[in-house]
């Protein structure tokens, strides 16, 4: 296929002298069926190139003002707290698991947190390298907001206890490490009120992601654990 033919008038010598500011094409031609643009043409392209070179995705996705990142993000709501959650839980030091409440319906559902620091007495043992929140601690702190959910503060809650009957379905999908939030929903699948077991549903999340989840089956009865 033969190309093009392409006359030899050279754009630089087509322009005026007032247009002197515009880059001058040594060897740019076109086609001999078109005329050369106008001058204004090339200024709309090179501004064209200019705003096309400043934005991106990011800037037009991204906040519409400029807040500082500290302020970004508001504090979580309280529905029950610590001191609440003493009040109906028998668990104390170094085992109660649970710091606030954020959601609350009692007898049906609870979502809480777990505020990971490296203060927290199980590190220094798991793993004094890579401190990792233990799994078996997740799975009791979870049972804590299933606890909160059963033990209900206008039925006496902490006059009795609640005991593991049985756990199924466990997984463990990412590590939860020093500096995590832990976010709990317990929610209450099937409760046998004559016989005092109930079947919960437990998932655990960090910043939006699944990192535990499984299904817990307990049981209250009275006196001291």
């Amino acid at each position: 296929m033969a190309a093009p033919a392409f006359s030899n008038t050279i754009v630089s010598s087509t322009f005026p002298a007032s247009h002197s500011s515009l880059p001058k094409f040594s060897s740019l031609s076109f086609p001999s069926s078109r005329s050369p643009p106008p001058p204004t043409q090339f200024r709309n392209a090179r501004a064209t190139r200019r705003f096309t070179t400043f934005c991106s995705s990011d800037v037009l996705n991204g906040p519409k003002e400029d807040t500082p990142i500290e302020l970004r993000y508001p504090a979580f709501p309280t529905s029950l707290d610590i001191n609440k959650i003493r009040d109906i839980l028998p668990h104390r030091f170094p085992f109660l698991l649970v710091d606030r409440v954020i959601e609350y319906n009692p007898g049906v559902s609870a979502v809480a947190i777990k505020n990971v620091t490296i203060n927290d007495n199980f590190f220094p043992g798991h793993f004094p390298e890579r401190p990792i929140m233990p799994g078996v601690l997740m799975v009791e702190a979870m049972a804590q907001v299933g606890g909160l959910v059963m033990l209900q503060p206008e039925v006496g809650g902490s006059q009795e206890n609640f005991f593991f009957a049985g756990i199924d379905k466990v997984r463990f999908r990412k590590p939860v490490i020093a500096g995590d939030t832990l976010v709990m929903r317990m929610t209450l699948i099937k409760l046998q009120k004559r016989f005092g077991i109930a079947k919960m549903e437990g998932k655990a999340y960090v910043g939006g992601e699944v990192v535990c989840e499984g299904e817990f089956l307990m049981a209250t009865g009275s006196g001291s654990e």
